[in-house]
């Protein structure tokens, strides 16, 4: 591969730092006293710094006007207003040295953050709860982001320095330490990044480096010029640098339909072929997936390995919020375009992966996907419950605040042992009624431009209830996000985590193993509650589902129901509501 272009390179007798900064006519390297560095072409300056070494901290002077990080920062113990500390990635001591990973097949995913994951909220009070979910049957710890943003407290969503796990979970070798330990334990460890916009606060890239962004916006500010090669490179060594340096076994892309750039997702298909290099030169699995609100299927390839261009999986929100619409009713937002059955949305979902698939949304005002149904089942990642999806409400709440638990537990037995890759959120697999808030530790002006953006969102929520919808920038809706893990002890508690240890033994025993060349098969949804489905698996058998999503004992209309009884019970004329069966055979 390439030779790294950004953050420090320790030698032989120093380290040699370097800095894109094409708009600067002067830049210093600041230690215990100024170093002029020398520019170079295309906007580099470099310097050699004789005795430098892992630990030294170092701060970059742009034309005597203002001292910034390190853009490529392997850590700030400071945050990101401070200095940047050169970090030594080969000094640290892996001890899971034969970990190469585990097939994409074997996932099942829970995505995790590591502030709210524990009272404590670090990557070792982390590491202690990995047992818990070997225990559960989870096979991969999905983290959301960990660049370093501004404050004590984010989601993650506003990193600034990519290359930098904020610190205020931990240093970068308890990070390690913390996917050394879960590779002892069997678990993979992927990583959410964003590379569609830079964190509001504590980014300076725009003074010194402003071709890093376009005209254009997304969502939340500027958009990234990938057409340019030294931000094009940037985001691929950030990405390498995580399944390097700390061996992720996989990255999430955070809402790649918001990356800006002419003439298609060229940048995916580089970084996947980077990664795949990667990923054929350590003989690791190594597995990238996205969250795309367009649905582009073509992009999609769960059999690609290494990956050569195309991604593993995507997040799949029609799964979702047709499930939602079903069991809350919810009509608000993105739920506008699953109202007309959704019941039948599930059933498309189930056989051909999105529902979306070039069909006109109501929502976003114009066609959206690509057909899907000729991918492999394991192309799409379903959940009942992810941080979004709880996280962007005025509370916060979480499914078991607004759903029955007898339609949950039903949809769980579907998600479960489906042909699809499953995933948690935390704390679900016992049914935890924590909620899940946006939260942030901004200040000054941009603190007041979110109460008030969070205020016009939420008109409806602080019409009717006021003060008690969670101010995000009070500690105390951070604190309201913690997991309690105590609260496991209950009887209700211990039951669901009962439940979902034991689908996912038997997905485990009797799904995983043919889960490589399965394909989508059928099924059909009727007005009376009952969902039918099946998949050809692998190895030839055939895997089926018979399920009443109501609340009204029905009549088992489904016909022949073949195979061997994996979940559910014996039925006869009659199908109990919200109950779910699965046999193979």
């Amino acid at each position: 591969m390439n030779a790294r272009q950004f953050a420090p390179r320790l030698t032989k007798d120093g380290a040699h730092f370097r800095l894109w900064a094409p708009a600067a006519k002067r830049v210093d390297l600041l230690l215990q006293q100024p170093h002029a560095m020398t520019r170079g072409d295309e906007g580099w300056f470099s310097a050699e710094i004789p005795g430098a070494k892992a630990g030294t901290r170092y701060k970059f002077r742009i034309d005597d006007e203002i001292d910034v990080p390190d853009p490529a920062s392997a850590f700030q113990p400071e945050d990101v207003f401070g200095p940047s500390e050169v970090i030594d990635h080969a000094a640290y001591r892996w001890r899971a040295t034969d970990w190469r990973g585990r097939p994409w097949q074997e996932a099942v995913i829970i995505e995790s953050h590591v502030g709210t994951f524990t009272q404590d909220g670090s990557y070792r009070a982390m590491t202690e709860k990995l047992g818990h979910l070997v225990q559960t049957g989870i096979t991969a710890l999905e983290l959301l982001p960990l660049a370093d943003f501004a404050g004590a407290r984010n989601w993650g969503y506003d990193g600034v320095l990519w290359y930098a796990p904020d610190s205020a979970y931990g240093r970068p070798e308890d990070l390690k330490a913390l996917i050394d330990e879960a590779h002892l334990c069997g678990l993979m460890v992927f990583l959410d990044v964003v590379y569609n916009h830079f964190g509001p606060e504590g980014n300076y890239l725009g003074r010194y480096a402003p071709e890093f962004f376009t005209e254009a916006h997304t969502p939340w500010g500027s958009a990234i010029d990938y057409r340019v090669p030294q931000v094009r490179a940037f985001a691929i060594e950030n990405a390498l640098h995580w399944l390097r340096d700390y061996r992720f076994d996989g990255l999430r892309l955070d809402a790649v339909n918001s990356i800006v750039e002419p003439g298609g997702l060229s940048l995916l298909n580089d970084l996947s072929m980077a990664v795949g290099q990667l990923a054929a030169e350590t003989g690791r699995h190594i597995h990238l997936v996205l969250e795309n609100g367009d649905n582009r299927a073509s992009i999609l390839d769960a059999a690609q390995d290494p990956p050569r261009g195309k991604y593993r999986a995507q997040w799949n929100d029609d799964y979702h919020h047709a499930w939602r619409v079903l069991m809350t009713k919810e009509k608000q937002g993105y739920y506008c375009d699953y109202q007309r059955s959704p019941l039948d949305d599930i059933a498309r979902s189930l056989c051909q992966g999105f529902v979306y698939q070039g069909e006109m949304s109501k929502f976003r005002g114009v066609k959206r996907g690509e057909p899907s149904g000729k991918l492999a089942p394991t192309a799409f990642i379903n959940f009942l419950q992810n941080h979004d999806q709880i996280g962007n409400r005025a509370f916060g709440d979480r499914l078991e605040g607004v759903a029955r638990p007898e339609a949950i537990e039903a949809a769980l037995a579907v998600t479960l042992l489906a042909p699809a890759i499953p995933m948690l959120f935390m704390g679900e697999e016992w049914g935890a009624k924590t909620p899940f808030p946006f939260f942030c530790d901004f200040k000054g002006d941009l603190a007041d431009a979110v109460r008030k953006g969070r205020r016009s969102e939420y008109a409806w929520a602080y019409a009717e209830y006021g003060d008690e919808v969670p101010d995000a920038l009070a500690p105390s809706t951070f604190q309201s996000a913690v997991l309690d893990w105590n609260e496991r002890g209950a009887p209700t508690f211990q039951r669901r985590q009962a439940t979902v240890q034991q689908m996912l033994a038997i997905r485990r025993r009797e799904i995983v193993p043919r889960l490589a060349g399965a394909a989508f098969g059928k099924a059909k949804a009727a007005d009376d509650g009952q969902l039918t489905a099946s998949w050809r698996m692998g190895d030839g058998a055939t895997l089926r589902l018979l399920a009443n999503l109501s609340d009204h004992e029905i009549a088992n209309t489904a016909g022949e129901f073949k195979g061997t009884l994996i979940w559910g019970s014996e039925l006869g004329e009659r199908v109990p509501p919200w109950s779910v069966h699965w046999r193979i055979g």
